[in-house]
């Protein structure tokens, strides 16, 4: 389960770089800034509760934790899809980052199961 966290944390952490980076160049060159507002806020959430949850006060917390990154995932998905949509992210970029957020979401999915499971 640490190695699991190890990677949640650092795969979050290099993710919400990913998303800082969009979120300028969508202000910078797409002059957009309520998209990217969005997306970085919940793009880095995720990493930001993970690392959150190592510190929890109990299993309920722990859990209850990675449940607010997993949800933050699926905004972060849903912005994706929009901003490709709207063309303002080309598909190729969005692909690269939907499949990074649904990596998470899987490593999130897994360790939520494992710690109701185990007595974390």
């Amino acid at each position: 389960m640490i190695m699991k966290e190890n990677i949640l944390v650092d795969k979050s952490i290099e993710f919400a770089a990913k998303i800082i980076k969009l979120q300028m160049h969508l202000v910078k060159d797409k002059r957009e800034a309520v998209i990217s507002k969005q997306i970085v806020k919940s793009g880095t959430s995720i990493g930001a509760n993970i690392n959150e949850a190592s510190y929890g006060q109990s299993k309920a917390d722990f859990i209850s934790k990675l449940h607010i990154a997993l949800k933050e995932t699926a905004e972060t998905e849903y912005w994706l899809k929009l901003l490709v949509k709207s063309e303002l992210l080309a598909e190729k970029d969005g692909e690269a980052l939907t499949t990074d957020c649904l990596e998470i979401k899987k490593l999130l999915i897994s360790s939520i199961n494992t710690a109701k499971k185990n007595n974390v």
